[in-house]
Parts: C-alpha cells; structure tokens; sequence
C-alpha cells in the first residue's frame, strides 16, 4: 500500500521538474552573465590599453619642404650627324681617277673621282672648234653691219649660229660634268670602297661623307606625349659608352604621327665633342612637367586603402594618418597635390607597422 502511495508522489515531482522555467527570470539571469562580462572585458581592455600605452614604434620621418618638380619621359634614340650623305655620279662610266682616301677633309664641291668622260670631252674639243669659227663668221659679219654693208638677215643668221655653238659647247660640259663624283658638302670621308677600273653607277657607287662636327640625336617618342613634347623642351643626353652626358633642349619635334609605330620623330643638336660618334646610342630624357614649390615625397611612403591613397606624419610622437592626392611620379618620387604642407614631417620608414593614433618615435629624420 506504501509502495502505491509513492508511485504518485514521484510522478508529481517528475512533472514540476520538467515544467518550463520563468521567462523573466532566465532573461534576469542572463543579463547578470553579460553584466559580468562586460565588466570584464572593461577591465582587460584597461590592461591592455595600459600596456601599449607604454611602447611606442621606431619610425623614419623627413621635414617636407617645396622643391622644383620635373617629370622628365626617358626614351631611346642614337647619334647622328647633321651633315651625313652619300655622293654618287649621274651617270655610269669606268672610274678612271681617285682623288681622296677615307679620313680626307673635303670641302663642298670639290671634285673627289673622276669617270670616264673622253667621249664628250672629244665632242666638246669639236664644239668648240665650231664656237671659234662661228665667232669669227660673227665678228666680221658684225663690222660689215657696222657700216650698213650686207642684210640684216645675214648679221642675224651669223648671230643665231654663234649662239647655238656656244649652248651646245655649255650643255656637252655638263654632261662631262655628270662623269664625276663630287662633295655636296665640307666634312670627311667616311666610307670609300672604290677601286680604279670599276664601272661605278648612279644610286649604288658612291661614298659617304660625314660632318661629324655637327651632331644631334634622334628618338621616337610615343604619341601618349604628343600634347607635352614639344620644340624647346629641356632635355637631358646620357651617352653610355662615351661616359658623357649634357643639358639641352629640344630642336625639333615632328607633328605628324608615324602611323605604324605610333610615335613622332625628335632631334636635338649637340655641341662640337670629340668623344661622340655617329650611331652611338643615347638616353635622352624630355621634360614634359614642370612644377616649382611642389610637395614631393617618395613613393614608399605613399599607402593604398580602399578609400584612396594615404601616408602618415608624425604629430607630437602621434601616428597621424592624412588622405593624399597624388600627382606625377618620376624617379621613385610623387607630387603631392593635396593633403601635405611644407614642414610636416613624413613617415618615410615603419609606415607599415603603425595605425593611426599611434604612438611614435623619431629614431632618425633625414631631409
């Protein structure tokens, strides 16, 4: 009967404990749990913020100041003389006199190899002959008109006939002249494979003649630049294998675009130097930008987020971190257009390493 008794009484205390908790109560709970958290987490966070609160990150900062900023565009080209020709005859014949060697200094119209020409020589020796008895037909044909003897028909046909022989005695001697190879300009003689004998022809014998005292360089430019290259630019000339370089500009820029290579022609002239050659190659570099009292920093100090390019500077041993605008860059430097003054001091080293609000410290300040 006991046995009965206590099956019930089980039962009910089976059903209270799995009846359902108070709803306020288990949310009261809960808010004490977070309560304590929070003070917690405050609490390590105060740890925590003491602790960096006492280090600082070594850093590398320059003092900003304007400075001339110029973007200079670097191409290729090679040395060329102002004077460089070919001289050929006009027209072919056997080489029958040579006049000069490679190396000779020849000034412009002088005679350097002589073909042969004997043909014509022999006719203007005949034209000749006949200008001297036409002369002489004419001078007595002059004098009998003189004294209002003979016709003026005849004083004319002795006139006309005198005429005629002398063109063509002029037109045979400049058909001579065609048998020869002459300088079209002063300089030296650069190439020369003749030989006495051989059978030069037009536009394929000749010899090279160089002024190698007037110089310049010539480069392609890409037509990106064609709107910031142009006549007058300032322009640097490295020579690699004279060891030579010099400040000049610009003396010629092409307007019209190569269509195949996409690029205009430049020139500039060089002054008189021993160590430059033809075809020698040289670097040149054109300033296409120009800026005087511009902020520039280098490009390593410059970071990149999502929101745009930033640095950082150092304010009173604080990381401080300003948005930039950047401009051009050249030779690992960039202008900065906005967001930087003259004075402040960059963070060129340890950038990386640091957060705005930061603290900082100068372990070395360069200009």
């Amino acid at each position: 009967m006991k046995k009965i008794l206590y099956i019930p009484v089980i039962l009910i205390l089976a059903a209270c404990s799995n009846k359902p908790k108070d709803k306020k109560a288990e949310l009261a709970d809960l808010k004490k749990q977070q309560a304590e958290l929070s003070t917690k987490i405050t609490q390590l966070q105060s740890e925590v913020g003491t602790t960096d609160s006492s280090k600082s990150t070594d850093v590398i900062v320059i003092s900003l100041k304007p400075v001339n900023f110029t973007n200079f565009v670097q191409i290729q080209g090679k040395i060329d003389a102002q004077d460089n020709v070919m001289a050929y005859p006009q027209s072919p014949g056997a080489i029958t006199a040579i006049y000069v060697k490679a190396g000779d200094h020849v000034k412009k119209g002088q005679v350097l190899v002589q073909l042969d020409n004997s043909v014509l020589n022999q006719n203007i020796l005949q034209a000749e002959t006949q200008v001297s008895l036409n002369k002489t037909l004419f001078d007595r044909q002059k004098n009998l008109w003189d004294q209002k003897i003979g016709t003026e028909v005849q004083f004319l046909q002795a006139q006309t006939a005198l005429q005629s022989s002398q063109k063509q005695v002029s037109s045979l001697r400049q058909q001579a002249d065609m048998y020869r190879i002459t300088s079209p300009i002063n300089g030296s003689i650069d190439q020369m494979d003749l030989k006495l004998g051989q059978v030069a022809q037009p536009g394929t014998t000749g010899i090279r003649i160089v002024n190698a005292d007037v110089l310049k360089v010539k480069a392609d430019v890409p037509e990106s630049y064609a709107g910031s290259v142009n006549k007058g630019n300032e322009v640097k000339i490295l020579v690699p294998d004279a060891n030579d370089s010099l400040v000049t500009k610009v003396t010629f820029a092409a307007k019209v675009i190569d269509p195949t290579s996409r690029s205009f022609g430049v020139e500039v002239k060089l002054p008189v130097r021993k160590t430059l050659r033809p075809n020698m190659t040289a670097i040149i570099q054109i300033a296409n930008y120009s800026k005087p009292n511009a902020i520039v920093v280098p490009v390593k100090a410059i970071q990149k987020s999502e929101d745009g390019d930033y640095v950082f500077i150092n304010k009173d041993g604080i990381a401080k971190r300003i948005n930039v605008k950047v401009g051009t860059t050249y030779g690992g430097q960039s202008e900065i257009l906005s967001g930087l003054n003259s004075g402040d001091q960059l963070v060129t080293e340890g950038a990386s390493d640091i957060e705005d609000g930061d603290k900082i410290k100068v372990s070395q300040s360069g200009n």
